[in-house]
This record gives structure tokens, sequence and C-alpha cells, in this order.
């Protein structure tokens, strides 16, 4: 049994918000082999309280008995303004809300204490060894627990990270990093062991209408949860991105946890640029790999499993394995 936090900024039935989250806590709840033993959430796809409302949403509907804890609202240092403005406003400047016409929005809950980086610091800690971190939002939440419980860092079994990005054509950096980049730094260079789910891979994946044609007949709870909130996102990404459907970035980080072999990884050193035109960007250098290393400081923490490459087939047949086997009601 593997038994998880997962911290992360779902925006299912949100319009203009991205559904991977929300396909990664799905795939979670379904598979028996997992134990999810709490949920926080993170200013970033949505704002931390908007991210709080979809996951209880969740949780509600399936009627399952996983905690949520509500975490950071903004970055350590980077201004807010600027992204929730790009994150937010987008579907009105594309001029597609109406894609989410009939889709009902959680309702946000009335003030909730932040209290996600103690529960997850905790939890981990009181369990050494055990718990695995899978971090699909900006790093915020994560980087706070390790200041305030240092022991995190080994105490926790892995932290698996969506985030950063190398070589994707139009990316100088992603959402994830570039929101919070001391954030990203600093769960980088911790020492804890870290698995990357970079963008360089999850944009190898996609999912179609077709694929949520075959979840639709599973008729359950979750397959029509997650059809009635993915469909709306799925055409906005096909008319802003020129996609055939859309990419299910963060569902890769728990599908890898059950079944590793449909990727392949290398290891290698990672961190972020916290300044200048780079600021937000990954950066992958080993010591050894490096042509030229003038002025260039050694690595910080542990050299890190950095996933390549993914079986889109397999993905979706893991997918369709899991939630399939939910019973309908």
């Amino acid at each position: 049994m593997k038994r998880l936090i997962i911290d992360c900024d779902p925006g299912n039935g949100i319009a203009g918000a991205n559904v991977d989250d929300g396909l990664a806590l799905a795939l979670a709840l379904a598979a028996p082999e997992i134990s999810l033993e709490l949920i926080t959430t993170v200013s970033g796809n949505t704002p931390s309280e908007t991210g709080y409302a979809v996951a209880c949403d969740l949780v509600s509907r399936l009627g399952a008995d996983v905690e949520v804890a509500r975490g950071a609202s903004r970055a350590l240092i980077e201004p807010a303004a600027p992204w929730r403005e790009a994150l937010d406003n987008n579907v009105d400047k594309f001029g597609l809300r109406h894609l989410w016409q009939g889709v009902a929005a959680p309702a946000l809950k009335a003030e909730v204490p932040p209290l996600a980086v103690q529960k997850m610091g905790e939890l981990i800690c009181a369990n050494p060894g055990e718990i695995t971190l899978v971090a699909i939002g900006p790093l915020t939440n994560v980087a706070l627990a390790l200041q305030l419980y240092p022991q995190m860092a080994s105490a926790v079994k892995e932290i698996v990270i969506m985030g950063g990005v190398f070589h994707v054509e139009g990316y100088l950096k992603d959402t994830n990093f570039g929101l919070d980049p001391e954030a990203a730094h600093a769960v980088l260079t911790s020492g804890a062991e870290l698995v990357l789910v970079p963008m360089d891979v999850t944009t190898q994946t996609q999912m179609t209408h077709k694929d949520l044609d075959v979840l639709e007949a599973c008729n359950s709870k979750l397959s029509r949860y997650l059809v009635d909130t993915m469909r709306p996102w799925m055409n906005y990404s096909m008319q802003t991105r020129r996609l055939a459907g859309c990419w299910i970035h963060d569902v890769l980080t728990v599908a890898w946890l059950l079944k590793p072999g449909i990727t392949t990884w290398v290891s290698d050193y990672v961190d972020v640029s916290l300044g200048g035109l780079t600021r937000g960007m990954t950066c992958r250098y080993g010591p050894d790999g490096l042509k030229l290393a003038v002025n260039v400081e050694p690595p910080q923490g542990k050299p890190v499993t950095i996933l390549q490459s993914v079986d889109n087939d397999a993905l979706l047949a893991l997918i369709r394995h899991y939630v399939g086997q939910c019973s309908s009601g």
C-alpha cells in the first residue's frame, strides 16, 4: 500500500482552469494500491481557496474519507497579480467562458485556516519513510513545510513533482516552477529523494473526447465527474493550443507510482534560476556532464530522477483500468 499526500491546485468545474489535478486525484482515489491520506491545496492553476473548494467537492461527491487542507495563497516572493491575471482571465480574453455553460462550479467555503503546511509536515515526520508526497502545483507549501520541519527532507519517502521544462517549444518556464521559483529551488536542493515529471514528458501525453467516451461508459460517480468537468477544458485546449485533445500533465505522477514501466527516466541534478530573463527556468546540470563549467557553482541536494518519455497508450489504459473498476452509482 502506497501512502500518499497530494499537494495540488485543482480546477475541475472552474472556467478556464486546467483539470489534470482532478484526474490525478481521481486516479489516486480509484487505485486500491494507494492510500490517499491528505489533500492540500496551493495557489497556482487556481487560487488556493478555489482549489480547496474543488478538492472538497470531489471528495464529497465520491464519499471519500480523505482530509482536505487549504495551503498558501501566494508565492514566497513572486508577485501574484500578473499570474492571477493570466491564469484566471485568459478564458475571457479568448471569449470561451461559454464552454463551461451548464457546469456547476464548486461553491467557495467560508474562511478556512491555511493548515496545509503543518498537516503535511506533521504527517510525514510522524511516519518516517512511509509517506510519498505528490506535488502537482507550485511548491510553496512543500518549501514552507521543509522550513518548519527540517527533518521532513529525510522523513519523506519521496517527493514526486510535476514541474519544470527543459526543451518544449514556446516555454521558457512552466507555471509550477515559474509561479514560485524560490520554493522550487528550496525543494530541488533540499536533499529529499525526488522524482521530477517535467513538461518535456507530460506534453507527450494526450487524452481525447474518444477517451472520455470510454470513461463515460463506465457510468460511475467518478467517471461522470471526470467526463463532466474535463470536456469543457478539452474543448478549450483544442481551440487555444490546437491539440487533438488535451495534455494530462499531473496524472502522470500518480500513474508512475502505480506503473513506472510506462516511462523512461534518467538521473541528474536540477535547480531553478532565480533572476533576470531566466527567472523560473529549470536547469539540469550534473558536474560530469558540463563541457564548460567556469563559474558554475557545484550542484546542491541529490540527483533527481527525471522522467523522459511515456507510453501514452499505456497511460490511458491504466486510467481506464482504475476508473473503470469503480462501482457504478
